[in-house]
């Protein structure tokens, strides 16, 4: 007796709340699964909140698997911790099999933010991304999602993803409002195009003195080399901003070895952009009903992780597959689906968050009878190559594993 043929399951409409990395992400993955998707984004454009950006092997796999073109994306780095004498502390380990498919250092690239987007931009098919879009309510029972705009219109969906940012309105509504984390920490970052500046290619080098990370990357942006960089030291976060971006990035530098003062000296003014590190701490759970999070909304980390956005991608990319095959019209089998999606993230999520704050913390808010101590247990032990170097090729595979179709 011949069988029935199997029905296709009913193609589901899913809302993403926010254009950024998460939202992108999440949209491509949803589309590819076979659901209807749009993207609603408050500014008239999706556009970076930064300049400078590093990512691991995982996300660039999960962003050429979403359908991102990822040829010639970034500059490949080796990875190293430095003293501010250039003394290595310790060297960020790869395994020689991801060095063959991801390059030099394992995969670690410098890039800008803005060639990110615009490759991610170019993959979403037309009319996934709506901008001006500014929510003002969310609602949602057994049936739907309901969003209310401000303009009072409103969009009904089975799903929506809340990739909305540190100060998302989906998390509040989910999970009520919670207070940031100050890191009483700020960082001023650049980039260069300077050809003259004679320093190594090819690395990333996290340099610490004694209160102050002075740090430089390789990167590639549009087929061009250059150099991004970026300072970092305690504040006080209700303090006003430094009145001369560049000229304070200039003073924090100039104890640095070369080719840190010269990069710095090298860049443009309208080059430098800063930002106070805050994050919201762990959040126990993401999803409710028919509403999960993605990106900071979810788990918002400091620079000091250097995976805010691979991890963003990553929440993106597994959103998709969960919901893949899933009628959306089933609460039930959505709750499973969202579920499915956050629990493995969140021990992954939660160690980059509370390593990033942890580092910033040991860094530049030690007790200062401690520093030396400090110091000389990270120039003349093995101790950082250990808890950094040697840890790496580790989860790194252990991601990569997980991104797979």
């Amino acid at each position: 007796m011949m069988s029935a043929p199997s029905t296709p399951p009913r193609r589901g409409r899913v809302a993403v709340l926010g254009g950024g990395p998460a939202g992108m992400a999440t949209a491509l993955s949803v589309h590819q699964a076979g659901h209807e998707v749009v993207i609603f984004e408050r500014y008239r454009e999706a556009r970076p909140a930064g300049n400078v950006l590093n990512l691991w092997p995982p996300p660039l796999k999960a962003l050429g698997l979403i359908g991102v073109d990822t040829t010639d994306l970034g500059a490949p780095c080796v990875s190293q911790f430095r003293n501010d004498k250039g003394r290595v502390r310790a060297t960020i380990k790869s395994d020689p099999e991801i060095e063959k498919r991801y390059g030099r250092g394992g995969g670690f690239i410098g890039l800008l933010r803005p060639e990110l987007y615009e490759r991610m931009l170019a993959a979403l098919p037309p009319g996934v991304l709506r901008t001006n879009q500014t929510v003002e309510r969310i609602e949602q029972d057994d049936r739907a999602v309901m969003l209310h705009f401000a303009d009072g219109t409103s969009y009904e969906a089975d799903v929506l993803v809340g990739a909305d940012g540190i100060d998302s309105l989906v998390r509040r509504t989910l999970w009520g409002d919670s207070p940031k984390r100050e890191h009483r920490l700020h960082a001023i970052a650049g980039y260069t195009f300077a050809e003259d500046i004679g320093g190594d290619t090819g690395f990333c080098v996290i340099g610490h003195g004694r209160e102050v990370q002075g740090s430089w990357t390789s990167i590639r942006y549009k087929g061009r080399d250059g150099y991004q960089w970026w300072v970092l030291e305690a504040c006080d976060p209700d303090a006003p901003p430094p009145p001369d971006l560049l000229a304070r990035a200039k003073q924090l530098g100039r104890t640095f070895p070369h080719p840190l003062p010269q990069l710095i000296e090298r860049t443009e003014a309208q080059q430098v952009q800063r930002w106070v590190l805050r994050d919201r701490g762990f959040l126990p759970q993401w999803s409710k009903g028919r509403i999960t999070l993605a990106g900071d909304a979810a788990h918002a980390t400091s620079p000091y992780a250097a995976y805010g956005a691979g991890m963003a991608i990553e929440d993106g990319y597994f959103i998709g597959r969960r919901l893949r095959g899933v009628d959306l019209t089933d609460a039930d089998a959505v709750q499973r689906a969202l579920q499915a999606y956050e629990e493995p993230r969140k021990p992954h999520t939660a160690f980059q968050v509370k390593m990033a704050y942890r580092n910033g913390q040991m860094f530049h808010h030690a007790p200062r009878l401690l520093r030396p101590v400090r110091d000389f247990l990270f120039d003349r032990t093995p101790f950082l190559q250990k808890v950094v170097g040697d840890t790496n090729p580790a989860e790194i595979n252990k991601q990569l594993a997980l991104i797979t179709d």
